[in-house]
């Protein structure tokens, strides 16, 4: 299902080239990678973190450590304000993450709950009503 997703993201118009990144093997091999691209919270733009992944011969080396920091780096570094994902809350709020509902943000499911969460950026404005309301991913999320 993960490869298909990527194949759609890659066809849309949220696709993000700059916050798609992989990790290399000694080989040159592709390990790992992560993939953000353009959801809204409302009319805002924003980022919808996922799919990550790490080959399962090289988890527990800290590539997907160091993808998620990258990620999050480069995110902050072109101005968003925020990055939203689905995931285990142990194992996100390492990264920053807290549940997205802390931030008046809704997830696009009502059942995903505490999964759902929000890691905030440098240029998030928690004053700006904007900001809050129903996080929304592009649309092959909902297809695949």
């Amino acid at each position: 299902m993960e490869v298909t997703l990527l194949d759609e993201l890659r066809g849309c118009e949220a696709w993000l080239p700059a916050l798609s990144l992989v990790a290399e093997g000694p080989d040159g091999e592709v390990v790992g990678h992560v993939v953000c691209t353009r959801g809204h919270i409302g009319a805002v733009p924003a980022l919808g973190l996922g799919p990550i992944d790490v080959h399962p011969g090289h988890q527990g080396r800290g590539i997907g450590s160091a993808l998620m920091h990258t990620a999050l780096g480069a995110a902050d570094a072109l101005g968003e304000p925020l990055v939203a994902l689905l995931g285990d809350p142990a194992y996100y709020r390492r990264f920053g993450f807290r549940t997205s509902t802390e931030y008046g943000i809704t997830p696009p499911d009502p059942a995903w709950g505490e999964y759902f969460q929000v890691r905030t950026l440098a240029a998030y404005a928690p004053e700006d009503p904007a900001l809050r309301g129903t996080f929304t991913y592009t649309e092959p999320f909902g297809r695949v």
